[in-house]
């Protein structure tokens, strides 16, 4: 009945880090075009750093880690 069950287990890593590798060359992937022309450069890596700060500020202050 468990039969080739650890095996099974032991797969799903793998299967994780595929899909995760793939979806980031696929994202990527289209990115790269963009990334030749200094404009569209310099605007994707702005969106990148303000999403990051914006996300960065709102769970300090849903945690309470510092008065905003």
């Amino acid at each position: 009945m468990f039969d080739g069950f650890w095996d099974n287990v032991f797969r799903y890593p793998r299967y994780f880090i595929t899909i995760i590798l793939g979806l980031f060359l696929n994202t990527f992937g289209s990115l790269v075009p963009l990334l030749k022309r200094p404009v569209t450069l310099i605007a994707i890596l702005g969106l990148f750093v303000s999403s990051l700060v914006f996300i960065t500020l709102t769970l300090r202050a849903m945690l309470g880690l510092s008065t905003i």
